[in-house]
């Protein structure tokens, strides 16, 4: 009996790879959901793509054509660059997208006084893009030199399940901005959508004691708040709200449609050939690295979101490699951002418990398609914002939970813990919102010197909450009582001691290795 009562209190054991996980990266679904669940993800990295392009292009001077072109210029590389990824990157199930960290940079390119010369908007965007290209094409050797020749695999062996949970935490907390406030700008249709998705994927499969609805929560969302929301717009609701209220809620206002033709094929120096300009290569190196950082802190996540064991450190650089690889690919076709692995779509494994990479490529399939047949892509494209971002609040907290997942690991009864925990995460929250409140409020970063280059470095680099965290968090997990006997059991090292090396457990081979038997032109990896 006193037995009985033990067991019933211990906490519970530590996990190397997630249980409950549906299909894992290596197992598939059946070809007629494996499709649904592609298309899931597409849908869910499109809003991101839609997102970046509306805010962007008018920037640097485009209209609604040039906003539609860069889209699906968006969506053909991020097919590309995902397919990559899956079968020779890190080959976890993760979505290459467009990133947030790169916006800074090209806004800089947008406004600086060489574009402000051309007085034809359509000039000035290709001029933008043009310098854009450039700057990705140089950043992105940067991103390919760290993967490829190691560097990033040396930082990763000191990584410890401590530093991994502001890490992955962030990444997923660290986008707040598109979440709620988003939401909020049509409240209407944006709350309904996230009530929706919040009873469809955890009330009804409880009720039902079934699968399925759960699984395909996200298109049932959409589709049944779209509907609403053509309601509304056909009933005139929004008739005499302000402009900004009838751009986020209206269905009619993207203006995607009309202006993206039927079929177009992007290719690459479609804007022209690209400019060099050295100010602007090294802000997008600084942003670059943030992707690399923020790319990380997803691959952690996805690999527990489709049950594969911790991700071995020269598998990571592989991936960071591949990035590099997608961001050179940016640069030739002219994204005007570019690339990281997709949050969302790492948070969307967890709510579907599918981690399977074929789903992965059949949604890149879709990218390719919409992409190429303009006007149906554009269709999609043109979903209101706010029920986006209402999935956005449920897939990036996903994520932010698997980093906390990753506390079983440490031992939560040390000082030198709950420090560099608690440190680390409020560093990581505060630290951005004082950059972009400051940047907000004075047109400029707290960092004003009169090397706009030098404060473009500081205001990217500290803005991004996962990069700032792990700097704090890594920083003090090798520096803070080193030499104590209890610091590596503590942090949780000696968990992921095993997955050091990647032919040290034989569950890695399993999930990362290489088709085609490319592991031997790879011997480090």
């Amino acid at each position: 009996m006193t037995l009985a009562v033990v067991d019933e209190f211990q906490p519970h054991p530590v996990k190397d790879q997630l249980p409950g996980v549906h299909y894992c990266v290596t197992s598939s679904p059946s070809w007629p959901e494996g499709i649904l669940l592609g298309f899931q993800h597409y849908l869910v990295m499109l809003g991101t793509i839609v997102l970046i392009s509306t805010f962007l292009a008018p920037l640097m001077g485009g209209g609604n054509v040039e906003k539609a072109e860069m889209i699906q210029t968006l969506l053909f590389v991020a097919a590309i660059n995902t397919l990559l990824q899956t079968w020779f990157g890190t080959r976890l199930p993760v979505v290459v997208g467009a990133s947030y960290a790169f916006l800074i940079p090209a806004i800089s390119i947008a406004f600086s006084r060489r574009m402000s010369i051309f007085i034809d908007p359509h000039q000035r965007f290709k001029q933008s893009m043009r310098a854009i290209q450039g700057a990705l094409i140089v950043a992105s050797f940067f991103q390919i030199i760290v993967g490829f020749f190691g560097f990033w695999r040396i930082f990763a062996r000191f990584l410890s399940p401590l530093s991994a949970v502001p890490l992955v935490t962030l990444t997923g907390l660290g986008l707040f901005v598109v979440g709620f406030p988003l939401l909020a700008n049509c409240v209407e249709i944006g709350l309904p959508a996230l009530v929706i998705l919040v009873i469809l994927s955890q009330y009804i499969p409880h009720m039902m004691r079934s699968r399925g609805v759960d699984r395909f929560a996200v298109i049932f969302t959409i589709a049944i708040v779209w509907a609403f929301a053509e309601i509304l717009t056909a009933a005139g609701a929004y008739k005499r709200r302000s402009p900004q209220t009838q751009l986020s809620c209206r269905t009619d206002r993207s203006g995607l449609i009309s202006a993206a033709p039927w079929i177009r094929v992007p290719y690459p120096f479609q804007w022209g050939r690209p400019s060099f300009n050295a100010g602007d290569a090294f802000a997008m190196i600084a942003a670059s690295l943030v992707a690399i950082i923020e790319s990380s802190g997803t691959f952690i996540a996805a690999s527990r979101y489709g049950s594969a064991t911790p991700v071995p450190p020269s598998v990571l650089s592989r991936g960071v490699g591949w990035l590099g690889i997608g961001t050179l690919l940016d640069g030739f076709f002219g994204t005007g951002t570019g690339s990281t692995a997709s949050v969302e779509n790492a948070g969307l494994l967890g709510l579907t418990q599918v981690g399977s990479r074929r789903v992965i490529q059949i949604s890149a399939v879709f990218m390719l398609f919409f992409s190429i047949l303009g006007k149906f892509g554009a269709f999609l494209a043109s979903i209101p914002i706010p029920i986006v971002t209402a999935l956005y609040c449920v897939l990036f907290g996903y994520v932010a939970s698997v980093g906390l997942g990753f506390l079983q690991f440490c031992n939560l009864n040390s000082y030198r813990t709950l420090f560099i925990l608690g440190f680390s995460l409020f560093m990581g929250l505060s630290v951005p919102q004082y950059f972009n409140e400051y940047h907000f409020l004075s047109r400029h970063g707290p960092v004003h010197t009169r090397s706009t280059v030098f404060n473009n470095i500081v205001q990217v680099i500290f803005s991004s909450s996962p990069t700032v965290a792990i700097i704090v968090a890594y920083f003090l997990d090798f520096t803070l009582a080193r030499g104590h006997s209890s610091t590596r059991r503590d942090s949780g090292r000696h968990w992921w001691e095993k997955f050091r090396n990647f032919n040290q457990d034989t569950r890695s081979d399993e999930f990362y290795a290489l088709p085609l038997n490319l592991n031997r032109f790879f011997p480090s990896f």
